[in-house]
């Protein structure tokens, strides 16, 4: 699947198999055919990610606010291989459900931390 990266995956909403969202695509990791070509390996999501990818002050405010929901640092990205990944269109569709795919750091901490705490949490729907 030929792309234009920075127009059709950087920013995309990526979706699961059944339509949940499950974040967006803040920069991908690359590798290196046999051939020698160069090939989109890896997606990668979070926070961290995106922080080091807008750079500057406001990359580094990104990234400080997000390391305060976790204990693991440097945070580590939401890494989803390029071959789970089913179409790119408006978004990037993968082949699994969410609940098969890393979960993120920042998301975790705050299921943990805040969203369990709120009575009623268990039965909500999702």
């Amino acid at each position: 699947m030929r792309i234009q990266l920075v127009q059709h995956l950087l920013d995309r909403q990526m979706v699961d198999s059944t339509g949940r969202p499950v974040g967006k695509v803040d920069d991908v990791e690359f590798a290196v055919g046999e051939d020698g070509a160069a090939y989109v390996h890896t997606l990668l999501s979070g926070p961290g990610v995106l922080g080091a990818r807008v750079g500057g002050r406001v990359g580094r405010m990104l990234v400080l606010a997000a390391e305060r929901f976790v204990t693991d640092r440097p945070m580590a990205p939401v890494r989803i291989p390029f071959r789970l990944v089913e179409r790119v269109d408006s978004a990037v569709w993968l082949r699994v459900r969410a609940e098969d795919l890393p979960g993120s750091p920042v998301e975790e901490w705050l299921r943990r931390h805040l969203i369990e705490r709120i009575p009623g949490a268990g039965r909500a729907s999702g």
